[in-house]
């Protein structure tokens, strides 16, 4: 897929209920700090004329230790999304395949963006290709532009803060339902490999009263490679484990095997409530500070990658044992 099929607006307005996210990310090139900016489109099912468009921004200091979420929600007919294209409109806030500006509050609190961006490599499929018309999985992922730079400037609560050649990423998701239990993760450079990108997720869903087994798809940028774990027998034949703050995981195919860790203290999550279209809602642990360490094998050649706080980490749960602060909203 290109880049504006990769982007390419899937809601249609019916019933079924859908949920659909344009994200984009990025850390500073070697402090801990970052941000997360979503663009969503949320119907529940049985009820689209409820449906909104919801802006999402996180603010992520791990200099000061202070996390600064917000969410606004703006009803879907103040909402233009190009079809074809990334073209995004919620409120007065704007998305395409250059930039971004846009503000949300809530709760006291106030980010603002004027950012651009450019995309220097083609989009990157966490799944097989052919999954992404099909009707399983429900819930899709993709990255639209990988290693994506940004420039331009934040306003977190009305102090200015320059962004100048973070690196992350642009992306997209949609479903008519969120997979059912996850972690997700993403490395845009690595500390000693600043061109590598790791995109990777270990999930499980429910068909009716049992779940599938775990599946975790790997795709790795590595030295002008892509190595694509993400087969639906090499994902479900990986082995991984995660808790709240910690995730191990491990695949191979063939003479090539990717294994590692994405770890952060509690302190560098926030949790977000996620509402789910059938119905319900589940947290988002989310964080875009934590560390990863990965162990990449090639026939006899061993690479060892880290990054102390450039990684990506996710973690769906209906659990609220994790002692992590939720934005009530």
């Amino acid at each position: 897929m290109d880049r504006n099929d990769c982007n390419a607006f899937r809601y249609e307005g019916g019933r079924e209920g859908h949920y659909e996210s344009y994200f984009q990310r990025a850390n500073h090139p070697s402090e801990p700090r970052a941000f997360w900016i979503r663009y969503t489109v949320f119907s529940p099912k049985g009820r689209p004329s409820d449906a909104v468009g919801e802006l999402w921004a996180i603010y992520f200091d791990g200099l000061t230790g202070r996390i600064t979420p917000v969410k606004t929600v703006i009803p879907y007919r103040d909402t233009l999304f190009a079809r074809f294209t990334l073209d995004a409109r919620i409120g007065s806030s704007t998305l395409d395949g250059s930039g971004l500006v846009g503000e949300a509050s809530s709760l006291g609190h106030t980010l603002a963006w004027d950012l651009r961006y450019t995309s220097p490599e083609p989009p990157l499929l966490l799944l097989p290709e052919r999954l992404y018309g099909a009707s399983f999985p429900k819930a899709k992922a993709l990255v639209g532009s990988p290693m994506a730079v940004f420039s331009g400037s934040l306003q977190v609560d009305g102090v200015p803060v320059s962004i100048d050649g973070w690196t992350g990423s642009q992306n997209h998701n949609w479903g008519e339902k969120h997979t059912d239990e996850y972690a997700w993760g993403q490395v845009a450079g690595f500390d000693d490999a600043p061109g590598t990108f790791l995109e990777l997720s270990t999930a499980r869903v429910r068909v009716g009263p049992v779940s599938t087994p775990w599946m975790t798809p790997i795709v790795l940028r590595h030295e002008g490679q892509e190595h694509r774990l993400n087969a639906i027998t090499t994902s479900i034949r990986a082995k991984a484990r995660y808790e709240f703050f910690r995730w191990e995981f491990a695949s191979q195919r063939g003479d090539l095997s990717v294994s590692g860790v994405i770890e952060a203290e509690p302190s560098a999550f926030v949790g977000l409530p996620y509402d789910n279209p059938p119905g319900g809602r589940k947290t988002c642990i989310n964080s875009k500070l934590a560390s990863c360490r990965l162990t990449v094998t090639a026939g006899k050649r061993v690479t060892r990658l880290a990054t102390k706080h450039r990684a990506a980490f996710e973690i769906l749960t209906a659990r609220d044992d994790h002692g992590v602060r939720v934005l009530a909203v």
